[in-house]
């Protein structure tokens, strides 16, 4: 009995820090949400760049710190997901549009096997993909997994200026990118 009372009580304790840990990085309370659902944030309420490493689906590794300087944005798809083929040509038409602005784009593959998520992205994307079956990076960064597609734009220090939960079209999502291409690295840091 003593031994369940103490687990209860590891449990709740454990339960209550995720919850508070899950809230207190929530972009939503520190940043302004329009009436599209899109997160903005101010240069001045902008988290700690979060950290973004793993590998790639085509193979080597891939770490988000190595973009310093450029804007990334940061696409959480999966080949079972329809709304992640919808955006695709999307995305890909903003990489396109934005690229030589110093904007990069980053796929991250979540809850997929490698040959599903690699016939996918063929002939619709040119941008690399991080390969996370486990959704183990969209959790970190307050992503969860039934939010499936979502884009996160970082700007150039690395820190998330927008957020998106839904799938993106070209004309919402290319001004938010070039809006933060356009700001200088820096600007607001804490």
């Amino acid at each position: 009995m003593r031994a369940r009372r103490w687990t209860a009580g590891l449990l709740a304790t454990v339960a209550a820090v995720a919850l508070v840990g899950c809230t207190s990085q929530s972009q939503e309370k520190a940043c302004a949400t329009n009436a599209d659902g899109v997160i903005e944030c101010a240069p001045d309420q902008r988290s700690a760049p979060p950290k973004i490493s793993g590998e790639l689906l085509t193979g080597g590794s891939y770490d988000v710190s190595q973009a310093r300087g450029q804007v990334v944005v940061v696409n959480f798809w999966g080949s079972w997901c329809a709304p992640c083929r919808a955006e695709a040509d999307d995305l890909e038409a903003t990489y396109q549009a934005t690229k030589a602005s110093g904007v990069s784009f980053l796929g991250i593959n979540v809850q997929d096997s490698k040959d599903k998520a690699l016939a996918f992205e063929e002939g619709r994307v040119s941008y690399p993909s991080l390969f996370d079956p486990p959704s183990r990076l969209a959790l970190a960064m307050d992503i969860p997994p039934n939010t499936i597609p979502a884009t996160v734009v970082l700007d150039r220090d690395g820190r998330i200026a927008a957020v998106i939960r839904a799938a993106v079209k070209q004309e919402g999502l290319q001004p938010i990118v070039e809006r933060v291409a356009a700001e200088q690295p820096g600007s607001g840091s804490r």
